[in-house]
């Protein structure tokens, strides 16, 4: 006999936490290797946690609505026997030479010299607590630990800087640190802490409260981070898809006929920029902190909305898929999106984002990039407008915004003008009797 940790797994590019939704299981239940455990809610995705062993469980430790980093345990289980070889359930992260194995328990002792006024502050603490406690000036022994065995969470800094307990970073601290050396940690395992929510807000009579659902929290708690770690900078090309039009018209009605499903523009769109990232492998890259990554493969993740979230499948290897098999591919990961069976695995390895802004009408946006990524482009509404042709002639012409996001750590101008005035090149070449669907 023996105890076993079930832990939180990682489900997703930059995921670094998970909300416990729902408990499938039960203290005292028997359960086989690979049984579904928990439902659990990220930014990215909502899936359900296997049990890595076959027995029975012994003590459940997470509570449902719990936010757990990855790695923390969940549960324990009770195994006959020598434990098994245990399930994993990850996500691909970016290696560097540079990034090693870093344990998320700092010791805080080695790490630091502390001399606190009026106690002495607990002995482990994450990189994420010790990284508020520092921006805040807090004195870590006045915090209250609501985690497991006392320990003390991102969420109890959070509730006390709330409160009022913070001190201003440049006014006389309690706690004097001194750095003797500085714990590293691996750049896809960082944490930004969760950006403060005011509990003040007034009140008027009439005013709606939304709670603030898990998917919700995760998805704004990326976006903090995205905008916090990445350097936005912006830009925009316009382009004239007449043509383009012009084939699409031609050919989507026996194409619905023949394949069963709508030719969108977006296919197209997704087509030239993956051409255009072959020949500019520099956009298809992610910050690694010491190093720039320059992924080998073209996975085009694609934003996918339903009422309450938004969702990031992945289309991969786009730069050998023909246009039919890119538009197939939309088709039934949208579709998976909006029925709620989309696996976590489907949302994993993307490289460069494409968002189809223009599907509800916008010609113009910025987008906040799909972090480790380098860069986001929105694709936005195709609009007839009034262009003055080469020949000075007036013309109502086809003509669409794309709109590129872009880190600039990774990224500069130069390479992302070269970047979209090939995609417009590309889109702009395609025509009847020239591009092919197959």
């Amino acid at each position: 006999m023996g105890i076993e940790k079930i832990t939180m797994p990682k489900l997703g590019e930059s995921v670094t936490e998970g909300t416990i939704e729902k408990w499938l299981v039960a203290p005292g239940d028997t359960v086989a290797k690979y049984d579904s455990l928990a439902e659990v809610t990220t930014d990215k995705v909502t899936a359900e946690v296997p049990s890595s062993f076959s027995g029975i469980i012994k003590e459940i430790i997470a509570k449902e609505g719990d936010t757990i980093e990855v790695g923390e345990t969940v549960c324990l289980i009770e195994i006959e026997g020598d434990a098994e070889e245990p399930v994993h359930v990850s996500a691909p992260t970016v290696e560097t030479p540079a990034a090693k194995p870093v344990d998320k328990q700092v010791e805080a002792p080695k790490a630091k010299t502390r001399t606190v006024t009026g106690g002495k502050a607990a002995g482990r603490f994450s990189p994420a607590v010790l990284k508020m406690s520092r921006e805040h000036g807090i004195d870590l022994s006045q915090v209250s630990g609501t985690g497991r065995e006392g320990r003390i969470t991102r969420k109890d800094i959070q509730a006390f800087i709330e409160s009022g307990g913070a001190q201003s970073q440049k006014g006389s601290l309690d706690v004097v640190v001194e750095e003797q050396s500085k714990p590293q940690v691996a750049p896809s395992e960082q944490t930004v802490p969760e950006q403060a929510v005011s509990s003040h807000v007034k009140r008027e009579n009439g005013d709606i409260e939304i709670p603030v659902t898990s998917v919700r929290r995760a998805i704004a708690n990326n976006m903090v981070r995205s905008v916090t770690e990445a350097p936005h900078a912006w830009m925009m090309i316009e382009v004239d898809v007449t043509e383009l039009v012009l084939l699409r018209d031609s050919v989507k009605k026996e194409f619905k006929e023949k394949e069963g499903f709508n030719l969108t523009y977006f296919a197209f769109f997704i087509k030239a920029i993956s051409q255009a990232l072959k020949e500019y492998p520099e956009m298809n890259s992610m910050w690694a902190g010491d190093t720039i990554v320059m992924k080998k493969d073209i996975n085009i993740s694609i934003a996918v909305a339903t009422d309450d979230a938004l969702y990031v499948p992945v289309i991969r290897g786009t730069d050998e898929k023909t246009i039919k098999g890119i538009g197939r591919e939309i088709h039934e990961l949208a579709g998976k999106v909006r029925n709620g069976k989309l696996k976590s695995t489907e949302m994993q390895g993307g490289t460069f984002t494409v968002n189809n802004t223009g599907s509800f009408g916008s010609v113009q946006s910025m987008g906040i990039i799909n972090y480790p990524q380098a860069a986001i482009l929105q694709v936005e509404s195709i609009v007839k407008r009034p262009v003055i042709m080469d020949n000075g002639m007036m013309a109502a012409r086809d003509m669409v915004n794309l709109c590129l996001s872009l880190d600039h750590r990774v990224l500069d101008g130069l390479v992302c003008g070269r970047f979209l005035a090939r995609v417009k090149e590309l889109l702009e070449g395609m025509a009847k009797d020239k591009t092919s669907l197959y």
